[in-house]
């Protein structure tokens, strides 16, 4: 998975890689009881693929409740390879790169320049070097030809309604579901734009000795280029293998940062996988990656807001009141299911301390899957479930699923109460 590989950029190749993907994983499936044969081939294809396919990949490894319970061992351990390393572009295309974007040869910009990326995504890949002034730094360098392989795969109607599938469930509406995923996924490419947020973000977080952003050096960064400080931290496999106290103190920073930056900063990083943290010592998480970030509309976050606080003060009645204001429901059967479902939803919030685990977040999946079947509920109760609540799923599956790994007892509510409480919110 680490080697160098070139990128399929064009539609017709992308699409036929994958059709091979989906054909051989499926006869694997049937030939093997664990189809590990399937899951290798699969992974390897979205790998070398990147862009929106390796996300795909990325996704598979950590979400519970996607892949069936009788493949999941196998797909996981075969896609968590896309978690760490996707395979790198050349190291001269990776020089060609920089130099057009920052306009000066790469020994002019850095004092020293790591040819060899020491981790690799769906998007970019990631070099050590150093200023002049003899900071060290990561440069993310975008894949040469990424950007029309991402366009290839927004095309493939196949993977696009994939995704759509992960994110939600049948009955969003289609048009603006996929103007919506597209965007955040397009805005993926805009490493300015990622810069902004990730300064967003450090500044929402400032002074917090458990979160930490790394600082943007911004006169080494552009649209395809992105320095910062260069960090350290255990990955979360190892970390999986701490104490439970530590892992309890990385799973209230990991819930402080993600709801602080949406209740209070009116912003989330929708792509919570394993491979953007670092973990620390004294309970310290270093957060990395930016690149898809969704603000919270001015119209949704007093809602966001309120439903929080119904639950911190095990508000049942106003809980669902708010519910039904986010959601749009109109009372019925599929009005019920849904305030129902969202209430599970928050029962890290309302049954604090809570535990949360695999099968609770399995459960969850499942049940919005399930709420499809209410498309044509009888009572006509049935909305469109709002395209800006996607990435709101990809977020709670996603972060759920890493939570659950730490397999820990938090008091989540707690953790709450004390940012809103500093930001004046409660």
């Amino acid at each position: 998975m680490a080697s160098d590989d070139s990128l399929p950029t064009g539609r017709l190749g992308r699409v036929v890689r994958l059709a091979g993907v989906g054909a051989r994983a499926g006869a694997g499936l049937l030939l093997s009881k664990r189809g590990s044969g399937a899951a290798d081939y699969a992974a390897e294809v979205l790998g070398t693929l990147r862009g929106l396919a390796s996300k795909v990949g990325q996704t598979l490894s950590y979400v519970d409740g996607i892949i069936p319970e009788a493949q999941r061992e196998s797909y996981e351990r075969a896609m968590s390879k896309l978690r760490d390393a996707t395979p790198r572009s050349a190291p001269e295309a990776i020089r060609q790169v920089i130099e057009e974007e920052l306009g000066a040869p790469v020994e002019r910009l850095f004092s020293s320049f790591e040819d060899r990326a020491f981790a690799s995504a769906s998007i970019g890949q990631v070099h050590r070097a150093t200023l002049a002034d003899g900071r060290a730094v990561a440069v993310k360098v975008q894949h040469p030809g990424i950007a029309h392989a991402v366009e290839s795969d927004l095309q493939n109607v196949g993977l696009m309604e994939g995704l759509v599938t992960t994110l939600g469930p049948k009955g969003i509406n289609a048009k603006a579901a996929y103007d919506e995923v597209a965007a955040r996924f397009r805005e993926e490419l805009d490493y300015e734009l990622e810069a902004e947020r990730q300064g967003f973000f450090g500044r929402l977080h400032a002074g917090d000795p458990r979160i930490r952003i790394p600082t943007v050096i911004a006169e080494r960064s552009s649209r395809r280029v992105l320095t910062s400080e260069l960090v350290t931290g255990l990955s979360f496999d190892a970390a999986l293998g701490e104490s439970a106290e530590q892992r309890e103190r990385w799973a209230e920073t990991l819930w402080r940062f993600v709801f602080k930056g949406n209740l209070v900063g009116g912003m989330f990083n929708a792509d919570p996988h394993p491979g953007n943290y670092l973990f620390g010592p004294a309970g310290e998480v270093t957060f990395l990656d930016f690149g898809c970030v969704q603000p919270i509309s001015a119209e949704r976050l007093p809602t966001a807001r309120a439903m929080h606080i119904a639950a911190l003060e095990h508000d049942e009645q106003a809980f669902a009141e708010q519910t039904a204001v986010l959601l749009g429901t109109r009372g019925g059967e599929y009005g019920t299911r849904a305030i129902a479902y969202s209430r599970r939803c928050f029962e890290p919030m309302f049954g604090s301390p809570f535990h949360i685990t695999r099968e609770f977040t399995t459960n969850l999946v499942t049940e919005l899957r399930s709420l499809k079947q209410l498309f044509w509920a009888k009572d006509g109760s049935f909305v469109m479930l709002p395209p800006a609540m996607l990435f709101l799923n990809r977020l709670q599956f996603g972060f759920y699923s890493v939570l659950a790994r730490l397999d820990v007892r938090v008091d989540y509510a707690n953790v709450e109460r004390r940012f809103l409480t500093e930001a004046g919110l409660l």
